[in-house]
């Protein structure tokens, strides 16, 4: 009875041990296709998933195609599709570049801040202002597509 016990406490102990919690490193996260959830150009709102009320529906097909490093596809709004690169600077940086064609205003580069990202969820905004969206600096909440 006694080695049974002694079994079973050696059993649980592996078990606590060997199920701790592994942290995925955000440049692994990333490697997802994401799509637009909700979309802020400025302060305003243009895009929620699902509404019938954007005003920039456009964004429904709105893709950022990360699943293979260091290669990018970006989708945007009005249709227009860039390939290029993409670089994590740290864990708080995405840079897309060598964009071609080259997207307005950008000279083939995009920065974006991560301000958070999880398995599921990736939520980013722009460095610099979009001359495509009038000057606006852009959140975008993207989902796992």
């Amino acid at each position: 009875m006694k080695k049974i016990a002694i079994l079973f406490i050696s059993f649980a102990s592996f078990a606590v041990f060997s199920c701790k919690d592994k942290t995925v490193p955000v440049s692994e996260k990333i490697k997802k296709t994401w799509g637009a959830n909700i979309v802020k150009e400025g302060s305003a709102t243009v895009f929620t998933k699902g509404a019938s009320s954007n005003t920039k529906p456009g964004y429904s097909s709105f893709v950022l195609n990360l699943l293979i490093a260091p290669s990018v596809t970006l989708k945007e709004a009005d249709g227009n599709t860039f390939t290029g690169q993409y670089e994590l600077v740290g864990d708080t940086q995405l840079v897309l570049k060598n964009l071609n064609p080259v997207p307005t205003g950008t000279g083939g580069t995009i920065e974006f801040t991560i301000n958070s990202i999880t398995d599921t969820e990736l939520n980013i905004t722009r460095t610099t202002a979009s001359q495509k969206t009038g000057g606006t600096i852009n959140t975008y909440s993207l989902i796992k597509q």
